[in-house]
């Protein structure tokens, strides 16, 4: 017979083999289920019917390329340069006398012609001295007169035996001494007109004044022999003709080089000239000179062109671009400006073979020709070169094309 203890055991024990066998059933389900979606789902990944819908999938679209073939034109070569305009003639006005600047008679950025009045400084100083001289001219001629009476006297009575030879040769020394006497107050009358007329400052070629850099009542300091400092007064520049300065980078020397014999007259060629934003090269020069040494630190030759400037609207300073002629028109090749990728030092575009490849191709470019690009070698007739999507255009990759086009107008840029 049980006791109440034991009872209370057994029913603990039955109970929990009941749950332990509860738990052990939920896992055996969950784990069937779980099989059951995993054979469900590789049976429907490579079922025939699953493997024919994957192989009708359509294939990724390729980058879409827009290409043309360059166009082939007759035109000539040109070289572009930037320049800058300076003055033939540049003067610093100093006076050659010194005084009290009594007048200055231009305004500051006038346009002056030759022998214009600019400034004056007090001449009185000089007047007297020219007086002065004038004075000794008088006296030296006085002395030179009775030289020559004395002289005579000595002569008549040498002859008559009444003088000796010893007062001849005297009155001769005399005479001597008072002719060179007259030529120094001569040369003494010429110093002071000298100093008198440049008391008045002219201007010594037609240009553009500067500021002035004194004012009436300022003592100048003066100096003939620029042996002691002297006094700037202004600035003068002459405007027509005026130099258009510009250096040729090593290449462009070369290729104007190789075309140079061919041209007539050596490099004396004319130039084209666009101020500012001109898009149109309106004005013209002479080129006229090329130096004779390339400079090593920058490896450039310092080149000129001098340009007319009859309006006097051109002024030193002002820059100005710059394009000559080095060779009459031939076949060239051109393509967008936009077509062509700078790669450091160099430049290339973009190209697709006939299997739908981008394939980079170097070329050497000139200038700009109506908005198109002047390749001067690295690109043949035939290629088909990118003009749109370059984005697209990685080398190496395959992109489908389509077929573009565009035109040389003929246009001055």
């Amino acid at each position: 017979m049980l006791t109440a203890t034991e009872a209370a055991s057994d029913n603990r024990a039955e109970n929990k083999g009941r749950r332990i066998g509860g738990r052990t059933s939920a896992k055996l389900w969950a784990a069937a289920g779980l099989a059951g979606v995993v054979l469900v789902g590789a049976w429907l990944k490579y079922s025939p019917g699953a493997s024919g819908s994957s192989a009708g999938a359509p294939p990724a679209a390729l980058p879409q390329v827009v290409v043309s073939k360059p166009v082939v034109e007759d035109i000539d070569t040109r070289l572009g340069f930037l320049g800058q305009f300076a003055a033939v003639s540049q003067v610093e006005l100093r006076a050659q006398v010194g005084g009290t600047l009594t007048g200055i008679f231009f305004k500051d950025g006038d346009i002056v012609r030759k022998g214009d009045l600019l400034f004056i400084i007090d001449a009185r100083p000089y007047e007297i001295t020219l007086a002065e001289a004038n004075a000794q001219l008088e006296v030296a001629a006085a002395r030179l007169e009775l030289a020559d009476r004395q002289l005579d006297r000595a002569k008549d009575l040498e002859q008559s035996n009444a003088g000796s030879v010893e007062n001849v040769d005297q009155r001769i020394s005399d005479q001597r001494s008072a002719r060179a006497a007259v030529e120094e107050a001569k040369a003494r009358i010429r110093d002071a007109q000298f100093d008198l007329e440049h008391c008045r400052i002219t201007a010594p070629f037609t240009g553009r004044m500067g500021t002035h850099l004194v004012s009436v009542g300022n003592l100048i300091a003066g100096s003939r022999t620029a042996a002691s400092p002297t006094t700037l007064l202004a600035t003068l520049v002459s405007l027509d003709p005026i130099y258009l300065d510009f250096d040729m980078s090593e290449s462009d020397f070369l290729l104007y080089s190789k075309y140079r014999g061919h041209l007539k007259g050596g490099h004396v060629e004319k130039v084209e000239i666009a101020l500012g934003d001109d898009h149109q090269y309106a004005r013209s020069g002479v080129f006229d000179f090329l130096d004779n040494v390339l400079d090593r630190s920058s490896g450039t030759i310092h080149a000129r062109a001098t340009v007319a400037n009859s309006n006097l609207v051109l002024t030193p300073g002002l820059f100005a671009r710059v394009r000559l002629v080095v060779a009459p028109p031939s076949p060239t090749l051109l393509v967008p400006d936009s077509a062509v990728l700078p790669d450091q030092s160099q430049h290339m575009v973009m190209t697709v073979s006939a299997q739908g490849t981008v394939a980079p191709k170097r070329v050497e470019v000139g200038e700009i020709r109506d908005g198109l690009r002047v390749i001067r070698s690295g690109l043949a007739p035939s290629d088909r070169v990118i003009v749109e999507g370059l984005l697209h255009a990685a080398p190496g990759s395959k992109v489908a094309t389509q077929e573009g086009s565009f035109r040389y107008a003929g246009g001055q840029d």
